[in-house]
């Protein structure tokens, strides 16, 4: 009888060589530890962690302890709302304080629109804010005067011609509401009565008078209706205006306050 060979391939298949599964296991696991351990600039670029750099930390973030997160940044406080009272925290109002507040809470009103309805109120006890102005409305103008008006009516030369009756009144209580532009002087003689009319209309609702160049004559027939209960008309010599002036009483009074 011959003796049988045995070769390789007469091994069943499905068996594997003694030692052979090991190999291929370990061969794997040593390319997978030496790309595991092969450093960054081996591998032909950068790793993700060393893509992803750690940002500077903030002052507030560094306050923080670990594990809690950061302080939200502080933000600037709103703007604290204009309020009627707000103008009156400069003023020492003392035990007044608390009723001012509320008279101005009462009426609606700002600090300075409290202030000037009890100045117009209380200011000029007994008079009356009258209003006024031109003929085409280029001139507005308000005064504070007697619901009963005392008018003079002068005879000099240019009074005479546009029948310049007036009445008047200290300059303080005297404010043109507009037309400052529309305004022009006239003046002569001693050029220290101001003729003042409007440029557009000619018509002169107030002006400089020469006996009281610290005041206002104002025309009452210029004036709105409604706020004048009577005039006394008195006439005055100013065609010899030094000797009327010298010997009238109040005329020249008339300005002051």
């Amino acid at each position: 009888m011959r003796p049988t060979r045995r070769s390789a391939s007469s091994q069943p298949r499905g068996q594997n060589r003694p030692g052979a599964s090991r190999a291929p296991a370990a061969a794997a696991s040593a390319r997978g530890d030496t790309r595991a351990q092969r450093p960054a600039s081996q591998t032909g670029g950068r790793s993700r962690a060393a893509k992803q750099r750690p940002r500077p930390s903030s002052p507030r973030a560094q306050e923080a302890g670990p594990g809690e997160p950061p302080p939200e940044p502080a933000l600037p406080p709103p703007p604290i709302p204009a309020t009627p009272t707000s103008s009156v925290a400069a003023l020492d109002l003392g035990d007044q304080r608390e009723r001012w507040e509320t008279f101005q809470k009462r009426q609606k009103l700002t600090f300075e629109g409290a202030a000037k309805l009890l100045l117009d109120t209380f200011e000029y006890q007994g008079l009356v804010k009258h209003t006024g102005g031109c003929h085409c409305g280029a001139v507005r103008f308000e005064v504070w005067a007697s619901a009963d008006l005392h008018i003079f009516d002068c005879n000099c030369s240019v009074c005479k011609k546009k029948q310049n009756r007036h009445f008047i009144v200290p300059a303080s209580r005297f404010k043109l509401l507009k037309g400052a532009e529309s305004i022009t002087t006239y003046t002569f003689n001693t050029h220290k009565a101001q003729h003042t009319f409007c440029k557009r209309c000619g018509v002169q609702s107030f002006y400089t008078p020469r006996s009281n160049p610290g005041g206002f004559g104002i025309a009452p027939h210029c004036l709105d209706e409604g706020t004048v209960r009577s005039m006394v008309i008195e006439e005055f010599n100013g065609s010899d205006w030094e000797k009327a002036m010298k010997e009238h009483k109040t005329i020249k009074n008339m300005s002051k306050e």
